[in-house]
């Protein structure tokens, strides 16, 4: 049986998800295939989603159109920003999921989702065709024989592809949470000459709620008053919500005893696993290892959602069962800890992401596409920021449309492809703000103003989302230049300033230059500032964040602007870099290999030095 769409959409995980939405939003008619309806927009790992940097990610998926950040608002058992001691370029949202009902609600939607068709299937084959330019994407082929016919495919398999699970010497085929693996279809890429890499990762136990003492834990409660996620969810939607209590317990000398006893029963030191593991996620067996003059190890104990299931983050390990339990009840509060889902450690393929464009499209393949952990990260808000760039390139592929290429100073979302596409990686990729030469700028609470009109641009944002971003981008505008132009003089500011312990003004002080004095803020100055407008709390918050932080950020934007010079400065895709007379070798084959889209991406590439590209710059500016 032969079919028709213009899309197919491989793998329903977070980047799947968020591709086939944004294909079929933009009136794209796509098809999502996944292995199993019932695991759709799936949790195999923990139970939250945001953290630091992927809090950032979730806000800009938001900004752009994306689903992610509604559905995590409405899953929500407990809401904490991070960071909060440190600078505003570092806060980060993280919250606690209730798993299922992701899932559910996710489902819904697609369902729900006109020119989208969800349909329970494997894709063992993919078809490919010579064009007179090279090769394009021309159908998909399932399990059971069926083919769709497509202008476009996106390859979102996850963990699934090949997918092998560890739990100490016993292994077998499987993809996460013991559901069935996809064994076919990378033979199939192999084939069409797609490099593949093997990548591992893994997740702890999950223990049964009424088998631990929590009165022996420490509480780790939710914050008092959380932001929401999307700009479509009301900023007061989680007042006077109940969330769900956290616990923070920590490993025992007793614990590490038992691990280095079993070290050579840990599927990961026995040699059975020869895939790359995330270095910031390790298994608890290689912290024990690697950091053998820590006396302890913090770990968190997380609900995930209606159900005994609790999660116990930063205990990830391969080792075998009987070990697993010892592990377990040596820990405080958890003496008498019964497990109901065992710790695993899981290999799969994925691909080599220096093939793709920063469209996320493959070099040596038209209309193929690769998101998610299939190009090499880790983490559900890295899949679905690559899914919805993965998806929106190929809905305006498909339109003759310009594609949508987010530079590294716009978004956490352009820096994690451009590192990718650019750098690739050698082990599964982890977004942080560490990570960005730009994150003052690229903060969580100013990604709408970033982002947003280019989501309007694409097509992704409604009318009444657009008319309530132009709405408090304009209180932004106002409240700024109130405090700007608002002065108190010494007599009406003095008082204030010595009650607090502050030095006197000798003469008049405007509003914004208290708030960014170091121990001041904008709650704080509310007593000399009787007239204010009642404000949005976000509102009030990049208003204050952006005066505080105002010189930094001015020259934030002028080194912007200056490497900006070189992201415009455009390569031909056709160049035969070794015909560039004073280029290195090296360089040249780097080059050449890689097909850099900038002046600027090709500054960061590997084995690419300031010589090389002082030889394009003038080779290139005499053309």
């Amino acid at each position: 049986m032969h079919n028709r769409t213009q899309v197919a959409v491989v793998g329903a995980g977070h980047a799947g998800v968020e591709a086939a939405l944004a294909c079929a939003r933009l009136g794209i008619d796509t098809v999502l295939f996944t292995l199993s309806l019932d695991s759709l927009a799936n949790m195999p790992c923990n139970p939250s989603i945001g953290g630091t940097g992927k809090g950032h990610l979730v806000y800009e998926i938001d900004a752009l159109g994306g689903e992610m950040g509604r559905a995590a608002d409405k899953v929500t058992l407990q809401s904490r920003t991070l960071n909060l001691g440190k600078g505003a370029a570092v806060h980060s949202k993280r919250i606690q999921a209730d798993r299922q009902r992701y899932h559910h609600l996710m489902k819904k939607t697609l369902e729900s989702t006109p020119n989208l068709r969800l349909i329970q299937a494997e894709i063992t084959d993919i078809i490919i065709e010579p064009t007179p330019s090279g090769r394009k994407v021309s159908g998909v082929k399932t399990q059971l024989g069926e083919v769709w016919y497509c202008d476009c495919a996106i390859l979102c398999p996850g963990t699934y592809l090949l997918g092998k699970i560890f739990v100490g010497d016993v292994s077998y085929q499987s993809g996460p949470d013991n559901l069935r693996a996809a064994n076919s279809l990378s033979s199939a890429l192999l084939r069409e000459g797609i490099k593949l890499m093997r990548f591992k990762t893994g997740t702890p136990p999950r223990v049964r709620r009424c088998t631990i003492d929590f009165s022996v834990l420490e509480e780790q409660p939710g914050e008092e008053y959380p932001l929401p996620f999307s700009a479509d969810t009301p900023e007061d939607a989680f007042l006077g919500v109940q969330q769900l209590k956290c616990y923070i317990v920590y490993t025992t000398p007793e614990t590490h005893r038992i691990i280095r006893e079993n070290l050579s029963r840990s599927a990961m030191y026995s040699g059975k696993i020869h895939a790359t593991g995330t270095r910031y996620c390790p298994s608890i067996e290689d912290k024990i290892v690697r950091f053998a003059d820590k006396e302890r190890h913090q770990l968190f104990v997380e609900p995930m959602g209606d159900t005994e299931e609790i999660y116990l983050q930063g205990f990830s390990t391969s080792m075998p069962v009987d070990v697993q339990h010892k592990m377990l009840r040596s820990l405080p509060g958890f003496s008498h800890a019964e497990i109901m889902r065992y710790a695993y450690a899981i290999e799969y393929d994925c691909c080599d992401p220096t093939q793709l464009y920063a469209t996320l499209e493959f070099k040596e393949i038209s209309g193929l596409y690769g998101a998610g952990q299939f190009n090499g990260t880790s983490g559900y808000e890295e899949a679905a920021a690559q899914g919805l760039i993965a998806g929106i390139n190929a809905a305006l592929k498909l339109k003759g449309e310009e594609p949508l290429i987010l530079e590294r100073s716009s978004s956490y979302i352009g820096t994690l492809i451009d590192d990718l596409v650019t750098k690739g990686t050698n082990e599964p990729y982890r977004i942080m703000t560490s990570r960005s030469e730009y994150r003052l700028l690229l903060r969580q609470d100013n990604a709408d103003l970033r982002l947003t009109e280019l989501g309007r641009r694409v097509g992704l944002i409604s009318d009444d989302r657009y008319r309530r971003f132009l709405e408090r981008k304009h209180l932004i505008e106002l409240e700024t230049e109130r405090l700007e132009k608002t002065y108190l003089s010494p007599a009406e500011v003095n008082p204030f300033l010595e009650s607090l312990g502050e030095s006197p003004v000798n003469t008049g002080i405007s509003l914004s230059d208290l708030i960014r004095h170091p121990s001041l803020g904008y709650d704080e100055i509310a007593a000399v500032d009787p007239d204010r407008p009642a404000l949005p709390r976000s509102v009030k918050i990049t208003t204050e964040i952006n005066m505080k932080y105002e010189g930094y950020i001015k020259r934030c934007l002028a080194e912007a602007a200056r490497l900006a010079k070189l992201e415009d400065f455009y390569l031909p895709p056709d160049t035969d870099y070794s015909a560039i007379r004073g280029l290195r070798i090296e360089a040249a084959q780097k080059l050449n290999y890689f097909k850099p889209r900038t002046i600027g991406q090709a500054s960061r590439i590997s084995g690419v030095n300031p010589a090389d590209i002082s030889v394009l710059l003038i080779y290139f500016g005499k053309k």
